[in-house]
């Protein structure tokens, strides 16, 4: 036999309850009349009667013996255990395993202590807990386990157990990381359709470049390179290669554990066309119905996202007829000798079923009607997938939850009766936050934010919103509730003061704007909501430096305060797959203002319209476009302080931050005090950053902006536009998203403001 060191202590263990055993069986089996336990120090005494198989009044034997060491040995809690017989009274002799007292770490720098301790205190190794060989063993193989998901294979980690008073022991733990293990090198052997640099392109591992520091591709993890060999997998399916197949992956790493090579073994096998697509089984008569939902072509190569596109497709609507259980599959007939491929969709509806109850789980803090009102599955009601994924939808858009899962369950004893099980994961919807940000277009400036998403678990928000810099402040407190009326109709209720000061001297003029409003958002459908409202707005120039004449003209003509009450009405819809990195969807908002009442007599709107195309895996086009127009109303001229501005990141870059005039205010030279027309397209061509491999959070773009800003007497002139064309930097950073854009201007007048380089925290296009 051969015994390993590892091993010996839990040899002697099985020895040494062996021969307690064969001890006791020695003894003739008599009456209990007492039992007493030493040796104990933090046991309580009443942790070893409760384990123990004999009481006061049994009759002690082999049998009892044998169970009492094996029960006393099995709570961990002891490292020697004896039982000793004298005159009807069993002593049990028991010396226990020392008290871990403290556990430390040195040397360790690529994570942090709490993460370590954790994942010790997740196999039972913790202050407190009882010390056990085995258990440290296993404590340095977990440690060894975190450094090397990091590529850190060289690590190394030295244990020292120093006892203590009371028979307690420090455990410490130092921590050797060497240098992480770099991917040196990735092949692919067997591919002949495709070239090894396109597939390996596909990758999110990588054998790094000049940004490997921040997207750390080259270093290796089994977990991304499964992801890697299934997306290797995806690419050929969807291109025809029926029977392609990955035959084996190695992975080698040196010597000195610094580097490593990754080989991958493929054999693509032939390329095979769809040359037929037929329907069997049961389709309730609605064959045609089902026919449409087919996204398999005949005469185009096979394409398993197309096969599993249709079979969902088929389940799902089945689903909408109550058959929660239906069955939808594809079969595959090959002819080699023509490289064809035969796929009948075979379909059975099994039985229908009605939702018997709606059960809701993982709700700590949010109520449960916060959840069934988003419900358009009814209990009671036929089975309908179309409400059910609605009905999931809805809840997940809510916000305040890490995951939502729908889980349909049979009820036993009902065929015909499904239950639905809604778990939820919480997550944390208040913020409050203290910050700084700068911008090129608006100075320093400070911020502070308390939002509360899902107050008090009833799915009502509550916010205060506090923003300074050199030109522009603003305090804004508003509250909304989901579901002021039961159909689902929000109300949302603003109080607001703003300031906005065009130049950094203190003496220097500034418009004041207080007021409040309340809006009510009316869901028409599922994915559109109508808001309407209405506002109490108090503006006021500010008379001092540097007013404008503009303003000077329209104070003197309407006084320095006025008042206006507007009503809103807007709309918008939102499909991006992304708020922060989209790459397919579109984004459209229109919104209109009219003021109906007051000093000031105006109306003004805004339309916008956004999309993102995938040009591939990795490459976005975007456009975006919008329009906004104002015109004053009962003969009233439109209110200065009310124009739109333009020029900088957001409409036209390359141009200071709203600094772009209207033809009359570039004929006279004046500085810049808006327009009641303005018009902007953009477009803009997003791809990672070379070095970057996949990574989206850290990408570049090239961008070709145009428009202009006019007057309220001008007409809207493609030569009074603007163009600019230039490149930058997008950033998802832990601030926010940053973008840095260098930018060229096309076309520009001689009175505008130049601005080569633009950046600015919190913009997404």
């Amino acid at each position: 036999m051969h015994i390993t060191f590892s091993s010996l202590p839990r040899l002697l263990a099985v020895f040494a309850v062996g021969f307690c055993t064969q001890a006791a069986l020695a003894l003739d089996p008599f009456l209990v009349r007492d039992i007493r336990v030493e040796g104990l120090q933090r046991v309580e005494p009443g942790t070893v009667f409760a384990s123990m198989p004999v009481k006061v009044g049994d009759t002690y034997g082999d049998d009892k013996a044998a169970a009492s060491i094996r029960a006393l040995f099995g709570l961990g809690l002891f490292k020697d255990v004896r039982i000793e017989a004298k005159d009807g009274v069993l002593v049990v002799i028991v010396e226990e395993r020392p008290t871990v007292a403290d556990v430390e770490f040195s040397g360790t720098k690529e994570f942090d202590k709490e993460v370590l301790k954790k994942a010790l205190r997740d196999i039972g190794l913790a202050d407190g807990r009882p010390y056990d060989k085995a258990l440290l063993d296993r404590a340095e193989q977990e440690l060894k386990r975190q450094y090397i998901s990091r590529s850190m294979y060289a690590t190394e980690v030295i244990t020292t157990v120093t006892p203590i008073e009371r028979n307690r022991v420090n455990l410490s733990f130092a921590v050797v990381e060497g240098d992480t293990a770099r991917i040196k090198e990735i092949r692919l052997v067997g591919n002949k359709s495709f070239p090894e640099a396109t597939l390996l392109g596909l990758f999110d591992q990588d054998t790094g470049g000049w940004l490997s520091w921040y997207t750390k591709s080259d270093r290796y993890s089994r977990t991304k390179l499964n992801a890697d060999i299934e997306t290797l997998r995806s690419y050929y399916l969807t291109r025809g290669f029926l029977e392609f197949k990955v035959d084996s992956t190695q992975v080698a790493i040196s010597a000195d554990k610094q580097s490593m090579g990754i080989t991958i073994n493929v054999t693509e096998g032939e390329r095979f066309v769809v040359s037929k697509v037929k329907l069997a089984g049961n389709y309730l008569g609605k064959d045609a119905e089902f026919q449409s939902l087919i996204a398999i072509r005949p005469g185009e190569p096979y394409n398993v996202d197309q096969v599993t596109q249709t079979t969902k497709a088929f389940t799902d609507y089945f689903s909408n007829f109550g058959f929660a259980f239906a069955r939808a599959e594809a079969r595959t007939e090959i002819d080699r000798a023509t490289n064809q491929v035969e796929i009948t969709l075979a379909s059975e509806p099994s039985r229908r079923a009605y939702v018997r109850r709606i059960n809701v789980a993982g709700n700590d803090r949010t109520r449960d009607e916060v959840i069934r009102r988003e419900f358009r599955q009814m209990e009671a009601s036929w089975y309908d997938g179309e409400k059910i994924r609605q009905s999931r939808n809805r809840v997940d858009r809510l916000g305040f939850f890490k995951e939502v899962n729908l889980e349909t369950q049979e009820v036993p004893g009902s065929p015909d009766q499904v239950d639905l099980m809604v778990t939820v994961s919480e997550k944390p919807t208040g913020s409050l936050s203290l910050g700084a940000g700068v911008s090129s277009a608006d100075g320093f400036g400070v911020s502070f934010g308390f939002k509360q998403e899902n107050a008090f678990g009833s799915g009502s928000s509550l916010g205060l919103e506090l923003n300074t810099s050199k030109f522009n402040r603003a305090v804004v407190i508003n509250t909304t509730n989901p579901y002021f009326t039961e159909d689902g109709v929000s109300r949302t209720i603003d109080v607001y003061q703003k300031v906005t000061r065009p130049y950094v001297d203190v003496n220097s003029y500034a418009l004041e704007t207080a007021g409040g409003s309340v809006r009510f958002g009316v869901p028409f459908t599922d994915t559109d909501t109508v808001f309407f409202g209405i506002g109490v707005d108090r503006t006021t120039i500010v008379p001092g430096n540097l007013l404008p004449t503009a303003y000077d003209d329209f104070a003197k003509q309407f006084g320095y305060s006025n008042n206006a009450v507007p009503l809103t009405v807007g709309w918008s819809r939102d499909t991006r797959d992304s708020a922060l990195v989209p790459s397919t969807g579109k984004v459209m908002r229109a919104n209109a203002e009219w003021s109906v009442a007051g000093d000031m007599r105006y109306v003004r709107g805004t339309g916008q319209y956004q999309q993102f195309f995938p040009v591939s895996k990795k490459v976005t086009f975007a456009i975006n476009g919008d329009l906004s127009l104002g015109a004053g109303t009962s003969n009233q001229a439109f209110p200065i302080f009310k124009n739109y501005y333009s020029g900088g990141l957001g409409s036209i870059r390359g141009f200071e931050q709203g600094s772009l005039t209207t033809g009359s205010q570039r004929d006279t030279g004046v500085v810049t005090t808006g327009g009641a027309k303005k018009i902007n397209l953009n477009m803009e061509l997003l791809s990672p950053l070379p070095g970057g491999g996949n990574d989206r959070t850290l990408r570049m773009y090239g961008f070709l902006d145009t428009g202009g800003i006019f007057d309220a007497n001008e007409s809207i002139r493609v030569g009074d536009f603007r163009s600019s064309i230039g490149i930058g930097i997008s950033w998802i950073s832990p601030v926010g998203p940053l973008r840095l854009a260098f930018a060229r201007p096309l076309s520009k007048f001689d009175s505008d403001k130049i601005q080569s380089m633009q950046f600015q925290i919190g913009t997404t296009f």
